[in-house]
């Protein structure tokens, strides 16, 4: 079983941020297969299917739930990978539930009773990611919520706490917190570069520090991390700058493995 695996290896998630369009994803998840198979770990293929917390109402959210499960569908079927995206409502948890591997709960719906419930009754892993707001002792709740539902296949992911205006930083003591609860803990190593809503109406952030911060998470006893990449990011329509670049993601994860 995924879960399994995820134990016993580092694990990778890694995709673009959101469906663009099918080939888009195809070309992202042919790399990412790849790097499984080189590096003999367990990768999980994630976009989104609607990014319902973008800066402005006029940002491109994705291709919508019906479209987004489609795409995701064929990757599975032509590459064999697991999958993953996160949900933003309850009711999208059952549908998604039928073609993902992990539903994700983005940070700022981690504390989401219903949809915290909503996700572990599909009996997919879920991975909620630590709001920026708390603190990894905190994220022993929303992770209760998940195992009372029936549920005990739960990630943790680290993604950096907000210090200031626009600004990130990641404190890793959160990973060794989170890690005394027994689940498997992610570092996000993109989302955590970000400058929410520092860009003039949409995310910024800078990907030099990508790398960096992936290899003190390991230090600090990561089981897993989370890439968002791109063949293009500086023309990607959704988190641009904090992707990594699809010729250099094999560079950034064999440090890790």
């Amino acid at each position: 079983m995924l879960f399994d695996q995820i134990r016993q290896k580092p694990f990778f998630i890694l995709g673009p941020c959101v469906m663009e369009s099918q080939e888009l994803l195809y070309q992202v998840a042919e790399k990412v297969a790849e790097i499984g198979q080189k590096f003999n770990v367990p990768v999980i293929f994630k976009s989104s299917f609607d990014k319902a917390n973008r800066t402005s109402i006029h940002s491109y959210r994705g291709p919508g739930l019906e479209k987004g499960m489609e795409m995701m569908l064929n990757v599975k079927q032509r590459f064999g990978l697991p999958l993953v995206t996160d949900i933003h409502e309850s009711h999208q948890a059952a549908a998604v539930g039928e073609v993902v591997d992990i539903i994700q709960i983005p940070a700022f719906l981690c504390r989401q009773t219903d949809l915290l419930v909503a996700a572990a009754k599909t009996g997919k892993i879920v991975n909620i990611k630590k709001a920026q707001f708390l603190s990894g002792q905190d994220m022993f709740y929303p992770a209760q919520k998940v195992v009372e539902a029936g549920n005990e296949q739960v990630i943790l992911t680290e993604r950096g706490n907000m210090y200031g205006y626009n600004n990130l930083a990641v404190d890793f003591r959160n990973i060794y917190d989170m890690k005394g609860f027994g689940y498997p803990v992610c570092m996000d190593c993109t989302h955590s570069v970000q400058r929410p809503g520092g860009a003039g109406g949409k995310t910024g952030g800078d990907r030099t520090f990508v790398s960096m911060i992936a290899l003190a998470a390991k230090a600090f006893g990561a089981d897993g991390y989370f890439l968002e990449t791109h063949p293009d990011p500086d023309n990607a329509l959704s988190d641009g700058p904090n992707m990594v670049k699809l010729h250099d993601l094999e560079k950034v994860i064999a440090p890790l493995v």
